[in-house]
């Protein structure tokens, strides 16, 4: 079988050189080649021995996601469609800033957590995607914009793991893509600058800070565990009180002295005075109550789909809600809505194949009841 080598970090791809009688060296040589300078063709890899080059062809490949569309919006905000097969598409995008440039990576065809405010959720869920599908996006991006920007230089600053998918429910793919993301050999991306975001698989983040620590951001949206059972149902088995324990708990490895909080707005559902003073209770408890959780908020406008039955907030009880936890010193800042108009804004990753994890036929097929089943 041909090893994609897009599925390996570098110490994966030391012991899979070593099967083939190379040193850990020409691993170094050979991930650098890959991912530094965006090589799939061995023979470019001037530096590899020629009997190593040999025996790569007959086993190995560098086999990227074949991308589907590409979008661009009036923002420069850039969406690309991948096709993972059978299917199934992921979406990637790429955000430029000033002072960096941002990279939402997707780590799943669809999702299984079912946030109601999310256009991706409702799809449902297909597949985890593989470590070299995780990877794959950022190798693409980064070599297709170097091309189209005409530089040697890193493009892609900022990694958030913030597409399709709850990015912990995909732990053993998730982490050795991450590892290549930080490796000085790979794209020697910094811990801070990388985030991961979930909405709170709270034994998968205990796992995250002990194996790879990265900036990590909790998919919040209500203050209770009553609002939040409605609007991310995972919380039905990891409840407020276990996930703000684990936040203190991940704090203790984490890059950053602070969990960022994304916190979606939604109209007389969780914007309400009551709301903000409910979080400001949960993140710094009365004295006696529990120790505090260091944070930041980020509120992040609603984008409406039409089965969500949701409204977005307005701007100005946007404003009210974040001077509210301002005045009580949190650190609040309010998502600027970028690639709206390319449906690549937060919680819209509904892209171009409609359906693209069959939710509607696997629904139909759990509604018929096969023969055997009924009952005379």
């Amino acid at each position: 079988m041909t090893a994609n080598l897009l599925d390996f970090d570098l110490d994966g791809l030391a012991v899979f050189c070593e099967r083939l009688g190379e040193k850990r060296f020409r691993a170094t040589q050979l991930f650098r080649w890959i991912h530094q300078k965006g090589a799939q063709d061995f023979d470019q890899m001037s530096d590899l021995a020629k009997s190593l080059r040999e025996k790569l062809k007959t086993c190995a490949q560098v086999q990227p996601l074949t991308p589907i569309s590409r979008h661009d919006s009036a923002d420069g905000t850039i969406k690309w469609l991948f096709d993972v097969g059978d299917g199934n598409a992921v979406e990637t995008v790429f955000i430029p800033e000033d002072d960096r440039g941002t990279l939402c990576i997707s780590s799943q065809a669809g999702c299984a957590v079912g946030c109601r405010f999310c256009s991706t959720g409702h799809q449902g869920f297909s597949r985890n995607l593989t470590t070299g599908e995780i990877l794959s996006q950022l190798w693409f991006a980064e070599h297709t914009l170097r091309k189209q920007f005409n530089t040697t230089e890193r493009v892609i600053s900022n990694v958030v793991m913030m597409g399709m998918g709850e990015p912990l429910q995909n732990y053993s793919a998730l982490v050795p893509a991450l590892r290549s993301m930080l490796d000085d050999h790979g794209y020697g991306l910094s811990r801070r600058r990388v985030t991961v975001s979930t909405s709170g698989v709270v034994p998968m983040m205990d796992r995250l800070g002990e194996d790879c620590p990265v900036a990590l951001a909790v998919s919040l949206h209500a203050p209770t565990d009553a609002l939040r059972d409605n609007l991310v149902p995972l919380n039905r088995k990891y409840p407020l009180h276990e996930l703000m324990d684990a936040c203190r708990r991940y704090l203790a490895h984490a890059p950053r002295d602070f969990i960022t909080f994304e916190y979606c707005m939604l109209d007389g559902v969780n914007d309400q005075p009551e709301h903000a003073q409910a979080l400001i209770d949960l993140v710094k408890p009365k004295r006696g109550q529990g120790e505090p959780v260091p944070c930041k908020f980020n509120l992040i406008p609603f984008n409406p789909f039409p089965a969500s039955g949701l409204t977005r907030s307005s701007a100005a009880t946007v404003k009210a809600f974040a001077a509210q936890l301002s005045e009580a010193g949190i650190t609040t800042t309010v998502r600027k809505t970028r690639g709206d108009d390319i449906d690549a804004a937060c919680g819209q990753l509904a892209g171009d194949v409609k359906d693209r994890t069959k939710v509607d036929a696997r629904m139909a097929k759990q509604r018929v009841i096969p023969l055997t089943q009924v009952s005379s």
